[in-house]
């Protein structure tokens, strides 16, 4: 911390800055209800007016902190929502299901659905993936003969776990922006970490809860499955995943490449530029674009599905944009060192501390977007004093922020609802399930960081 730019240099004002912060934000969030932004930017607001705060260095703080984090990110994350509007449209999410379910069988529907929320949950917000795949969920448990979380469970967890832990989804996109981590080895190791804790709640849902959950599926939705309908008109199977995996691998590729090829190799300097998250994602629109076939959707694709996509978009961008802010502003007090050396101190791993604070964001908040961003933000200027790396901190942060979907998470209340679980099924269930999958995933993200991987 240079004194000439510091926020404040006592220690003891900072830290009790730093906990008012939280305290506050809980309350306007939990308890009166305020939407997100307000209640980010009000606590910065009067952490500003402190006796003793330098105003001048916190309104530079604040401002070099909002601009920078979108600067590198803005443009990326309603790239991502416009090919989320176009996979939605376009019936892309369809075929991505038939053809897991096709892969896995008819006997391993869970399996295969759970699959499939790992794949969507990269790219399509986790309450429309649901909203979506919900009628798939009652006929497939019909068939099946099983309770309907017995089906359910598993795709709830899963779909939440990439929405939180890997880009290109807006959260852990600005989430790994804010803590200024490599977006490649994001996605490869948060995909690891995802796919085991999707494993795990998939078990969760098929062999422990779901079972002793019996509310059968809904008759309602008897018969409603796209899987045995007519497939004119959809996407085939390629062209329906190469709006994900394209970016995906081109982003990815550009970080393996940093790590095995001289700077001046023909490949790298290839990368450079389609490995550019604001490149590759362009590219994944142009993918998804491909599969229009009709009239109606050629127009919507030049003007709505993109006006959607910025609606989506813009509360992420601002409460990003805030969260860089706080982070700018810690990063220039002395509670970093007095939060590090506590965790020295005592001999605490240093992996916990973004897991802590992304629960906490979560269950304050009720969204993993919020969860996520919030943990990067304040975890962000402790980095170095933690020794963590960048990916390591975002991807703690994002495990914990999924943990645990209840009452106050508007995602919980879409699969209740849909669903028609009583709510202490739910929370069973579905709330189960992300504990158990938040847990499986921070494991192997502690895992990975103790054997130097991130």
């Amino acid at each position: 911390m240079n004194p000439e730019t510091a926020v404040t240099t006592s220690p003891v004002l900072a830290l009790l800055a730093f906990v008012g912060v939280i305290i506050l934000l809980l309350f306007l969030i939990a308890k009166w209800r305020w939407h997100v932004f307000l209640a980010l930017l009000v606590p910065m607001m009067l952490f500003g007016i402190i006796p003793g705060i330098q105003q001048n260095n916190f309104i530079e703080a604040f401002e070099s902190g909002f601009g920078a984090t979108l600067g590198s990110i803005g443009v990326v994350i309603v790239l991502g929502s416009i090919i989320a509007e176009a996979l939605r449209h376009t019936g892309a999410i369809q075929t991505i299901t038939r053809t897991m379910v096709n892969v896995f069988g008819r006997n391993r529907i869970p399996l295969a659905l759970t699959l499939t929320g790992f794949i969507l949950g990269i790219a399509i917000f986790s309450d429309v993936a649901f909203v979506i795949l919900n009628p798939l969920v009652h006929s497939a448990a019909k068939a099946m003969g099983v309770p309907i979380a017995v089906v359910s469970t598993g795709l709830v967890g899963s779909l939440q776990l990439t929405h939180a832990i890997v880009p290109p989804t807006p959260g852990p996109l600005a989430a790994a922006a804010l803590v200024g981590a490599d977006i490649g080895k994001t996605i490869i190791f948060g995909g690891i970490a995802c796919l085991v804790g999707s494993l795990a709640g998939w078990v969760w849902g098929q062999f422990i809860a779901g079972p002793r959950i019996k509310i059968q599926p809904d008759d309602e939705f008897a018969g409603e499955t796209f899987l045995e309908g007519d497939s004119t008109g959809l996407p085939g199977a390629l062209a329906s995943y190469v709006p994900i995996v394209v970016p995906i691998l081109l982003i990815s590729a550009q970080s393996v490449s940093r790590l095995f090829l001289a700077e001046d190799h023909i490949i790298r300097t290839g990368l450079v530029y389609i490995g550019w998250p604001v490149a590759a994602l362009s590219i994944g629109v142009w993918l998804a674009y491909r599969n229009i076939r009709t009239e109606e959707h050629r127009k919507a694709s030049k003007s709505a599905w993109v006006e959607e996509a910025l609606k989506v978009s813009a509360m992420i961008l601002v409460v990003t944009g805030l969260g860089g802010s706080l982070s700018a502003i810690l990063k220039a007090t002395p509670a970093v060192e007095v939060i590090s050396s506590f965790f020295s101190t005592y001999g605490l791993p240093a992996i916990l501390l973004p897991f802590v604070i992304g629960i906490m964001g979560n269950m304050i908040t009720g969204s993993t977007t919020v969860g996520v961003i919030t943990a990067a933000s304040l975890v962000a200027p402790m980095l170095g004093s933690l020794g963590l790396s960048p990916e390591a901190g975002m991807l703690s942060g994002a495990c914990g922020s999924v943990i645990i979907k209840y009452v106050n998470s508007s995602y919980f209340w879409v699969c209740t609802s849909l669903t028609r679980l009583p709510v202490k099924d739910a929370i069973f269930g579905y709330g189960g399930v992300t504990l158990v999958g938040g847990l499986a995933s921070f494991a192997a993200v502690w895992l990975m960081w103790s054997v130097g991987l991130i």
